[in-house]
């Protein structure tokens, strides 16, 4: 029997070679439950495999199966109808981090509701903001903050009445 990799790279990112390759895939991001099931699928591919025993065949099969989905239905991909090109894409780890990016900041340019929506740190997709959504902004007084300010003002006086005589 073939020694377990402790770590297997796939599409840039290492993976956990004790997990099955089905968890280990979802762990690329941009790869979901149902993209990994579907990798497993149509390779023929045990899910509970180990992913520290595939052979190099068969890692290089899945990146190209990642690469190049075009066997599998457009339901499936993370990017139908791309802007720039129109094409049906699959964009994993970088590569849709960095395209997310792009997005907003077009949205943010073109000054639509869910770019000013962006730029001014708030929810985008309809939500309540009254109850939720308030990590980050400060609500109400905060009693510390303004007692030290009296004190910081209080010194400051001092420093100047001292200063006078």
């Amino acid at each position: 029997m073939d020694k377990i990799k402790a770590i297997v790279r796939i599409a840039n990112t290492d993976l956990d070679g004790n997990k099955g390759i089905y968890n280990a895939l979802r762990k690329i991001k941009g790869i979901s439950f149902m993209f990994s099931n579907a990798i497993c699928n149509y390779l023929d591919m045990d899910k509970n495999k180990k992913a520290g025993v595939l052979s190099e065949k068969e890692i290089k099969d899945i990146e190209n199966l990642i690469e190049n989905p075009k066997d599998f239905p457009n339901w499936l991909l993370n990017r139908r109808k791309d802007y720039d090109t129109g094409e049906n894409l699959h964009l994993i780890s970088s590569k849709l981090r960095l395209t997310k990016e792009f997005d907003i900041k077009r949205l943010k340019k073109l000054k639509s509701y869910k770019g000013l929506r962006h730029s001014l740190g708030l929810t985008v997709r309809g939500q309540k903001t009254r109850s939720h959504f308030r990590k980050g902004r400060s609500i109400g007084v905060q009693k510390k903050k303004l007692q030290q300010q009296k004190k910081d003002g209080e010194e400051k006086k001092e420093d100047r009445k001292g200063g006078k005589k």
